[in-house]
């Protein structure tokens, strides 16, 4: 201030003028917006426009306009503290400047916030990252946030006494989370479940429950899984957040899948995995890598067990490849006379004893 005062004293003493010195202060900040107006437009722009993202175009976009108005009225601001005002204009004017200062940036973040929104929101759900009404909730409460801000700072240049109505707000914040206690557990359990990524939409998890389906909806309230019996199970966030869920899908989208299979006692070993091996590469929705491998896992009371293990690319695949295994293995041992034993039981009829006659 002390710097811009000595230039406008050089100014004043040069130019000579008759006009009064707040005159000329308002008209030497009008010139330096113009100025900036100027600078942002043709330097500025030009600029960013040669960058490849498209951030800092939207941001000077915005704060164009802003940055002129504000050096503008940081002029009236100035002129006013040479001006000697009496009560109570002299605290009037300068909460009007910066008020308006302030309402403008205001504006400005607002629509910042709306154009972050709007070119962001869709590859955000796309990806899905967060459902699309918690994306939506999450930018209403910046929002209301920002809202509230402004408005204590608002009262503040006005130099309104803040205590009592933080104290009203305390209250009534306690209030109101008491009456919502259940609702804001489920919000916040949402915003954890957001957080920590355990999950995300398109993902295949199991329950602690039981359950397992596709998450399809990470809601403001609730979650959604779709069964594999198309059945839609609607879960609490907050249940959610505090019990053990297994992720099928994390940390990579692929998927294990384990075949158990029995055959004869005399059965060829060597034949039986290398028959497992090639149903299970001749199948086109299996992994390729990690390679499909048999183990042989113990010598059972009727039958030498088998297990088939191998990889799909996606959870959702693992009924179908299953049911497609099983038939071409069952069809395979067939032609190659390798017999898959089945409990059996032999009763035995003892007649009851004949009855002496008379």
């Amino acid at each position: 201030m002390d710097t811009t005062t000595r230039l406008l004293d050089t100014i004043y003493a040069v130019a000579g003028t008759t006009l009064p010195r707040q005159f000329v202060i308002v008209l030497v900040y009008a010139l330096l917006a113009k100025v900036a107006d100027l600078f942002i437009d043709r330097v500025l722009k030009k600029l960013t426009a040669r960058t490849a993202i498209t951030f800092d175009d939207a941001l000077i976009e915005l704060a164009h306009r802003p940055i002129c108005w504000t050096i503008f009225l940081l002029g009236l601001q100035h002129a006013l503290v040479l001006q000697k005002l009496t009560p109570p204009w002299k605290n009037i004017l300068p909460a009007i400047i910066e008020s308006a200062i302030l309402l403008l940036w205001f504006a400005a973040l607002f629509r910042f916030i709306h154009w972050f929104v709007e070119e962001n929101s869709q590859r955000i759900t796309e990806r899905g990252k967060i459902g699309s009404d918690l994306f939506l909730l999450l930018k209403n409460v910046l929002r209301v946030v920002a809202v509230v801000a402004g408005l204590l700072w608002l009262l503040a240049i006005w130099q309104v006494n803040l205590t009592p109505l933080f104290a009203s707000a305390g209250i009534a914040g306690i209030a109101v989370a008491l009456a919502a206690k259940d609702t804001l557990a489920n919000f916040f359990g949402g915003i954890s479940i957001f957080a920590d990524k355990a999950f995300k939409v398109g993902d295949y998890i199991i329950l602690d429950s039981g359950e397992r389906g596709e998450v399809v909806e990470i809601g403001v309230r609730s979650t959604r899984i779709k069964t594999r019996d198309d059945v839609l199970i609607t879960i609490p966030n907050s249940i959610l957040a505090t019990t053990k869920i297994i992720n099928e899908s994390a940390p990579i989208p692929r998927f294990r899948i384990r075949i158990p299979v029995g055959v004869a006692y005399g059965s060829e070993v060597d034949q039986v995995e290398a028959i497992l091996l090639a149903v299970a590469l001749a199948d086109t929705q299996v992994a390729k890598e990690p390679e499909p491998r048999v183990r042989m896992r113990a010598f059972g009371e009727s039958s030498l067990d088998f297990e088939l293990l191998l990889w799909v690319d996606d959870p959702s695949l693992k009924g179908p490849v299953t049911h497609h295994l099983l038939k071409a293995i069952y069809k395979t041992f067939n032609d190659q006379g390798i017999t898959i034993p089945f409990p059996q039981r032999d009763v035995h009829l003892i007649p009851p004893p004949s009855e002496s006659r008379p």
